[in-house]
């Protein structure tokens, strides 16, 4: 290969690794790497030892930090688009779930709810026990980035464009990873410095259904989306108002998915149909 062809193959390469870059960083779905494996590693620690026996038997002992990001990897294989939906669901402010169409393939709530009937079916696969498994993992993270019960109009944030520390991003972007990034902890660190909850706090946040924790999530959407403006250029200001929530919220997530975990591996169908209940 001659010099003028040895360079345009390597400028191609260049350009060809910047382009997958760009387009991975903007296919962020939600909490990101770091985030999703702080929930977690915080659901393991709310366990019984019963309820993570089983877990740790049907993963063959692999950490629900290790699985938790897998429903994001399995994106890129095209005969899985079918669970592309049941990362989110949208609905206007002031509506209930139900009242707006439903996507044809499912949202959220209704892959939150999927995954759990298959784990608990007892005719499913042990390969389809644990694919249920990782995902239901993920779903209870994605559940409480509040972007991901957003507005469909501008795709839970992904459309509203801002700057992070004059990088450009987006709303969602923001409250992905960005926020979460920029504070510079591991998953572990992060999980292992959450703030101290009560035994009645921790009560209090397990309470109610799926229904309510998804409207919880809603209302909290319309406080991110009054939070910054189209081209805004987010920094020092915005991460300290706005950080400590995206830190609760992840807690949050990991207490109520050693909740859900629980009911699933040792609880009682009527325990899941008042979990279920509107559904």
């Amino acid at each position: 290969m001659d010099f003028f062809n040895f360079t345009f193959m390597k400028n191609i390469l260049i350009l060809l690794s910047l382009f997958i870059g760009i387009h991975s960083s903007f296919a962020l779905p939600n909490w990101g790497k770091t985030g999703h494996r702080v929930v977690g590693a915080i659901a393991e620690k709310h366990l019984s030892r019963k309820a993570l026996k089983k877990i740790n038997t049907l993963l063959n002992g692999t950490s629900l930090a290790y699985v938790s990001i897998h429903a994001d990897e399995i994106k890129s294989d095209p005969k899985y688009n079918n669970f592309s939906p049941w990362h989110y669901v949208n609905f206007k402010e002031g509506e209930k779930y139900g009242e707006t169409p439903a996507h044809p393939k499912g949202d959220i709530i209704q892959g939150i709810k999927s995954c759990i009937l298959k784990i608990r079916d007892t005719n499913s696969s042990t390969a389809d026990k644990q694919f249920y498994l990782k995902f239901l993992v993920h779903l209870l993270g994605d559940l409480h980035q509040p972007l991901h019960v957003g507005n469909a109009e501008d795709k839970g944030g992904n459309t509203i464009k801002v700057d992070w520390f004059n990088t450009a991003s987006n709303l969602h972007r923001v409250w992905d990873s960005n926020m979460i990034d920029s504070y510079k902890m591991s998953y572990s660190e992060l999980s292992n410095n959450t703030k101290h909850k009560t035994t009645t706090e921790i009560a209090n946040i397990k309470s109610g259904s799926l229904l309510d924790w998804t409207y919880e999530s809603k209302a909290l959407a319309t406080k991110v989306y009054a939070s910054a403006k189209m081209n805004d250029n987010l920094s020092y200001t915005y991460m300290y108002h706005h950080f400590p929530i995206a830190e609760s919220q992840l807690q949050k997530a990991g207490i109520r998915l050693a909740h859900v975990l629980q009911l699933v591996f040792c609880g009682k169908n009527t325990e899941l149909d008042t979990f279920f209940n509107g559904i």
